[in-house]
């Protein structure tokens, strides 16, 4: 589990902070006494978990930049002085890209080529953490889980992009930042869920848009297969891969699944019909409506990181559901996002520790 006491007085440079991952992250590292920094485009949704916890008023530095834009990134790296930089910005879903090929190879090839070159000519930076997805991989369908030494690829414009991040982290490793002392690693992660995401055209918060409106859920490809698990999982991860990076250099250096148990890797159809379950009043229906390409199998095997980061998941999937509707519910009720928040991560913590 983490170390709470490696991160007190840490500065980080968390870039996408405004986001679902990112807030949450934000939120941890603050509360164990890092000094965050981050610098993002404006929330991308309304509402968002950063406005409704209240992350800009506790943060170290919130600044609204762009990854595409080298220049204003630099500085507000040079003005953090970052021990650790967590990149997270990105263009994160798959039928967006559809949309907007240009703006999603521009944010996440050209935004990590920016980030990468901004940290090799920052004095002070010691680890970064560049973060991925399980969808860098060519996926062929296959029933054998994916591992770091597999190949990269991807049928559809993100998953293509998110290789490419990862073949550029890859050249800045090698040809640049381990020679200056520089640790570079990528986090590979499945389909995150949690309180707080209000994300578009995703399986969860579709759901609870459509509870919160009496509407009946309509769902594309029922039958696909995803690594599902709780945002804590993922990020634990991102946080000890970035500590071990920070105090044990090129060993830890590369990249890094972090995906569920093998039982927690469900179909759509299965997350929706459980949530059905333990929401009342929730309905779903098949989409018949043409649509893109999308991965019907894709799973992970994070036994790396088991056996050389001593990270493995703390909650099972039903476990991860019932935090994430429990989190919407405080919300809907309208408490205190922060605490409720902050409670999440404690229970986590605590639990993490009866597992090992």
């Amino acid at each position: 589990m983490i170390n709470p006491g490696f991160w007190q007085n840490k500065s980080v440079f968390i870039t996408g902070h405004t986001g679902f991952k990112g807030s949450w992250l934000s939120i941890w590292l603050t509360s164990l006494g890092a000094k965050v920094h981050g610098y993002s485009l404006a929330s991308p949704t309304d509402p968002s978990l950063f406005e409704v916890a209240g992350v800009a008023s506790f943060i170290s530095n919130h600044t609204i930049g762009d990854v595409r834009d080298r220049a204003a990134l630099e500085r507000a790296i040079d003005r953090a002085r970052p021990d650790i930089i967590l990149h997270l910005a990105a263009q994160p879903l798959v039928r967006q890209a559809y949309v907007d090929p240009v703006f999603t190879l521009e944010t996440n090839v050209i935004g990590t080529m920016n980030l990468l070159e901004c940290a090799r000519v920052c004095d002070g930076v010691k680890a970064i953490v560049n973060v991925t997805t399980d969808k860098c991989y060519e996926n062929k369908e296959s029933l054998r889980p994916y591992r770091e030494t597999d190949e990269l690829g991807g049928f559809d414009v993100y998953s293509a992009s998110k290789a490419c991040s990862e073949l550029v982290t890859g050249a800045y490793r090698r040809s640049f930042l381990a020679e200056s002392g520089k640790y570079v690693a990528t986090a590979r992660a499945g389909n995150v869920i949690g309180g707080g995401d209000w994300s578009v055209d995703r399986l969860i918060p579709d759901f609870l848009r459509a509870l919160d409106m009496g509407a009946t859920l309509r769902i594309r490809y029922p039958d696909s297969v995803r690594p599902w698990q709780h945002v804590l999982e993922v990020l634990s991860g991102y946080m000890r891969v970035a500590e071990r990076l920070y105090r044990d250099g090129a060993a830890f250096a590369g990249p890094w699944n972090f995906g569920p148990r093998e039982s927690d890797c469900k179909s759509v159809g299965w997350i929706v019909e459980h949530l059905c379950s333990i929401c009342p009043g929730a309905t779903w229906a098949l989409d018949g409506a043409p649509k893109p390409h999308e991965a019907h199998l894709l799973t992970l095997d994070a036994s790396k990181a088991h056996r050389e980061l001593g990270w493995s998941s703390v909650w099972d999937l039903p476990e991860a559901l019932s935090k994430t509707v429990l989190w919407h519910k405080a919300w809907r009720e309208q408490r205190d996002m922060l605490q409720v928040s902050l409670s999440q991560i404690q229970s986590f913590v605590a639990d993490g520790r009866g597992a090992v």
